[in-house]
């Protein structure tokens, strides 16, 4: 087979999240270590949420995405990217510190009401348990805040969905408004994410009288465990309509860094938050709820064409893009760089993944999988595959489910989500099975694999202190022992030649602006560094925040 056909094979593998043909060699991989980076490269994250790989440079060709499509001509393509998580909040909080939310508490879809609110002492609207922030290790820091220290002008365009309220400091502008168009000095480097949620789950709903961006009799590929009905079929259509709006918006974002001239001096990452947004997708960790799409671009299109097939997981991102930018990345990641001055070229065995409570309905599974075969762990066998989501059953195709369901009306594939318990093991065999459809785990001669792949998943709960092992209430208690979130402490002010502060509080943030004499507080937070110059007639505001706590009250001082 040519190269080029053998390229195509791999691509063709990702359709729908799904792996069916053995990966690429390592002699395929790419060169990392002949890339020539600016000295500050900025760096671009284009993130569509709830996708999976149904995009013409992966194999389905349903609607053209002309502009992802020339993104590609020029990237190295990610065949292997994974999620720990098949939800948007623990997958954001992986990314943002670089560690599994299992060992931070973040494992829970959603611990509080996180874009952009403020946590109180109450229940989460429809929830029958108090809101909380995951509390990871004092030292850690999210990722922008390092960039930030670094000199990096670094903006949020929108969500702040951590399963914590995000570290005070960590963002020059967050929002929908925000962009790296508005730092004030133009040759300042930037990092700058836009999230896209044209593909989001709830857009099936929320535009389901919108036009639709493709044709009303659009055929559509549909996966064998869901309904090929019409009412089916029409939301399938309307999740490629959005693909299209998705792709239009990458063009835009790429023509903004072309015109300014800043698309040589970026790196741009473009990938998925999760798998798709369809029943039996989003929110479980099979490989359609965990399994997406990633490619990078690099200043002159280095690289270009190549494939990376390597087992990656979104621990990785934080640690890689530090690298890339010269920054050794923190001790605590659990992920690794698999690129830049501080690259890692050893390649993992597996990659782990986890599922728990969403929304009101607690589950508890874990996984592990490898390059041919994932193993699949359940705790609650005594519940069903499927657990109701009300917000997910707004979609017309899971009611539709639902209605199948009720006749007794679904084949074989489709009523195995629904079936009454769970096996405790689950053995899927990825490249002839690549649905995850044919439970291998009774079969004799996989014993071996079994063992391997349960030794592994059983050093990853021990070694991360999976915080799934306890209840979500015990785990509320150990990080709040008096029943109330804990309260970062006031920064000390010295004052002098130049002004030095401090915190009490272990791994506290500092973060502080200037106003005018009576002026408040704005966003634009300045991440305390070294000690600073009095600003006379001004009014120097200084907060502190250690991720997990509520942040310290504002501290006023006038010079």
């Amino acid at each position: 087979m040519s190269k080029s056909g053998h390229l195509f094979i791999v691509l063709l593998s990702l359709f729908w999240g799904c792996t069916t043909s053995e990966p690429e060699s390592a002699s395929h991989q790419p060169d990392y270590a002949r890339l020539e980076l600016p000295e500050r490269p900025n760096v671009v994250w284009i993130v569509a949420e709830d996708l999976s790989a149904i995009l013409p440079p992966w194999g389905d060709s349903t609607v053209a995405t002309p502009n992802i499509s020339r993104l590609v001509e020029e990237v190295v393509l990610y065949t292997h990217m994974f999620s720990p998580s098949g939800v948007c909040a623990p997958s954001r909080a992986a990314i943002a510190t670089g560690m599994y939310p299992t060992r931070i508490g973040a494992h829970h879809m959603r611990t509080g009401p996180w874009f952009r609110f403020t946590i109180k002492d109450r229940a989460i609207e429809n929830f029958p348990r108090k809101a909380y922030e995951a509390m990871p290790p004092p030292e850690v820091h999210m990722m922008s805040s390092y960039l930030r220290r670094a000199g990096y002008f670094c903006t949020n365009n929108p969500k702040e969905d951590y399963q914590f309220r995000c570290e005070l400091g960590a963002w020059d502008e967050s929002g929908f408004e925000a962009h790296w168009q508005h730092r004030p000095d133009t040759t300042q480097p930037f990092f700058a994410i836009f999230n896209l949620d044209d593909t989001h789950e709830s857009m099936i709903w929320r535009r389901a009288n919108d036009s639709l961006l493709v044709d009303s009799t659009l055929e559509v590929p549909i996966p064998p465990y869901l309904p090929t009905t019409e009412v089916a079929k029409r939301d399938v259509r309307r999740l490629y309509s959005h693909v299209v709006a998705m792709d239009q918006r990458v063009g835009e974002i790429l023509d903004e860094l072309e015109a300014a001239g800043e698309l040589e001096n970026t790196i741009i990452f473009w990938y998925t938050d999760h798998g798709g947004p369809l029943p039996r997708q989003k929110r479980t960790i099979y490989d359609s709820g965990i399994h997406v799409p990633m490619a990078v671009r690099f200043p002159h299109q280095q690289l270009a064409g190549k494939v990376d097939s390597q087992l990656l997981s979104f621990i990785d991102l934080k640690p890689t893009v530090m690298s890339l930018l010269g920054m050794g990345p923190p001790t605590y990641v659990d992920g690794k760089a698999w690129m830049g001055e501080y690259m890692n070229t050893k390649e993992r065995d597996y990659i782990f993944a986890a599922a728990d409570r969403f929304d009101n309905e607690t589950d508890k599974v874990r996984a592990v999988r490898g390059r041919r075969f994932k193993l699949i762990r359940y705790y609650n066998l005594d519940q069903s595959y499927y657990l109701p989501v009300g917000y997910r059953e707004t979609m017309p195709i899971m009611k539709e489910l639902l209605r199948l369901h009720e006749k007794g009306s679904l084949n074989e594939y489709q009523a195995q989500w629904f079936r009454p318990t769970k096996d405790s093991l689950e053995l899927f065999d990825l490249w002839n099975d690549p649905y995850e459809l044919h439970n291998l785990a009774g079969d004799s001669q996989y014993a071996d694999k079994i063992e391997e792949l349960r030794q592994a998943l059983d050093h990853w709960i021990a070694d991360t202190q999976d915080k799934g092992r306890m209840s979500e209430e015990d785990y509320v208690k150990s990080i709040w022992p008096d029943g109330k979130q804990p309260v970062t402490e006031p920064p000390t002010i010295e004052q002098g030649a130049k002004i030095k502060l401090s915190c009490p509080t272990e791994g506290a943030q500092l973060a502080y602006q200037w106003v005018e004499e009576t002026g408040e507080a704005t966003q634009n937070w300045t991440i305390y560094q070294a000690p600073v110059k009095p600003q006379k007639g001004d009014t120097l505001l200084v907060q502190a925040h250690r991720i997990g706590y509520r942040p310290s009250g504002v501290v006023r001082v006038g010079f």
